[in-house]
């Protein structure tokens, strides 16, 4: 990019699973509490900001382009306009790099970006059929045709088609997304024991770093409903005292002959939002704002979507090759673990020259991540992955760990549904 885009202190509600602390909140009801909150404590006025940008995957039927919806809701000018983005798992990453590209391009001065999800609230939907029979009944002009009509009711179509389920499912190959980690533990012969291992230490460290307080400079606290009588202040998700012995107690979920991912070794369905306020470098400068850290650069790569867990690898050597960093300038690396095995995988091919080789056309490895500096605290198998949210959620606790670290650069990658990679370089100054 010709400049570094600045990125002013950002915040993210408590991640908590699905059905659980924050099932009570809407997709829209949580990134307008977390953009309140982002303006609240940002030396910026409302009337600053140009655009707002938000990631979502499952967009709720009553907020059509949620992005507005929040803008509105948070108490943005109705002058202000705002929209919606989807990537997958990288929409929330793909807000902020649709914001740096809008500043870039002067179509925008200063930008809030974020991301928002309430997997809680995917609706079940009708089958077709049984679709096709509620409208017919709706058709009925008199209570007799009605209740003649009722007599044919389809017993048989009751069973819902569940909207989560259909939307983690890959269109192009056919494959729910724990089918495509299955994929990668043949692939690069990852074991069940080294995927409950590394289970066990995702959930540990997150359990540490909530212990010492390194997410209390990220997470708002949230009142939660319906009676707003207690708080939650810190993720739901990791466990003090989770067990390999309980992790290799859970059968495997997705194939249950000859599988070995778990629901315990993948990262649980999640509520929860984040939001950061973007500029030029130079604008932060002028206005004598002393920002969280800078984007440096940024890639998106794409894949075969029945490996799509792979994306990290892709896209931080399209990252990397465009910039002058290699992997051994990097400080820190925030990796979204949508599964162990999708984690374990891409250390064996960002390690390996043959990968690198066969599929990203480049004669060296992008480089061996030391584990001591890959998600330093903990990651998604622990504090869960709203799959809108996930990618500005990486961008905040990497720029905040650098900080805390006393570190310059960082790394943040995910793999993404349907076969794509994303990448971010940060820094810190």
């Amino acid at each position: 990019m010709k400049e570094r885009i600045a990125i002013i202190e950002g915040y993210r509600t408590p991640f908590a699973k699905a059905g659980g602390e924050l099932k009570g909140f809407e997709a829209d009801e949580l990134g307008t509490i977390i953009v309140k909150e982002v303006m609240e404590r940002s030396v910026l006025e409302y009337d600053d900001i140009d655009e707002i940008i938000m990631g979502n995957v499952a967009q709720p039927a009553h907020s059509a382009n949620i992005a507005r919806v929040i803008a509105i809701k948070a108490g943005f000018n109705q002058t202000i306009p705002a929209y919606t983005v989807h990537r997958n798992c990288a929409s929330g990453m793909e807000s902020i790099s649709t914001a740096a590209n809008k500043i870039l391009a002067d179509q925008a001065s200063i930008v809030l970006a974020g991301g928002t999800e309430s997997m809680s609230n995917i609706p079940f939907l009708l089958q077709p059929q049984m679709k096709e029979y509620v409208e017919g009944l709706s058709r009925q002009k008199t209570t007799l045709k009605k209740l003649k009509y009722l007599s044919k009711f389809p017993f048989n179509q009751l069973k819902p088609v569940i909207g989560v389920v259909q939307g983690l499912t890959d269109p192009t190959c056919g494959l729910i997304m724990g089918m495509t980690a299955e994929n990668l533990a043949k692939e690069f012969s990852v074991t069940r024991d080294q995927q409950d291992q590394y289970a066990l230490f995702s959930h540990q460290k997150a359990a540490k770093a909530a212990e010492h307080g390194h997410f209390n400079h990220e997470i708002i606290p949230l009142s939660l409903k319906p009676k707003y009588d207690s708080m939650l202040d810190h993720d739901a998700g990791p466990r003090k005292d989770q067990s390999l012995e309980a992790l290799q107690k859970l059968r495997p979920y997705f194939d249950r002959k000859n599988g070995t991912v778990t629901v315990g070794n993948a990262c649980p369905l999640t509520d929860g939002a984040a939001a950061v306020i973007v500029m030029k470098e130079s604008e932060a400068k002028k206005r004598g704002i002393k920002p969280l850290g800078y984007l440096h650069s940024y890639a998106y790569a794409g894949l075969e979507p029945h490996r799509m867990g792979l994306g990290p690898v892709y896209a931080s050597a399209k990252v990397l090759n465009n910039s002058p960093y290699s992997m051994k300038d990097i400080d820190i690396v925030e990796m979204n673990e949508a599964f162990s095995v999708q984690i374990i995988a891409n250390l064996k091919a960002f390690a390996s020259k043959e990968f690198a080789n066969k599929h990203l056309n480049q004669s060296e490895a992008v480089g061996e991540i030391d584990p001591k500096f890959l998600n330093p605290n903990g990651g998604a198998v622990a504090l869960g992955h709203p799959v809108g949210t996930s990618g500005t959620r990486m961008v905040i606790t990497c720029l905040k760990e650098l900080h805390r670290q006393k570190k310059h650069r960082g790394l943040a990658t995910l793999c993404v549904g349907g076969g794509q990679g994303g990448a971010f370089i940060l820094e810190t100054e």
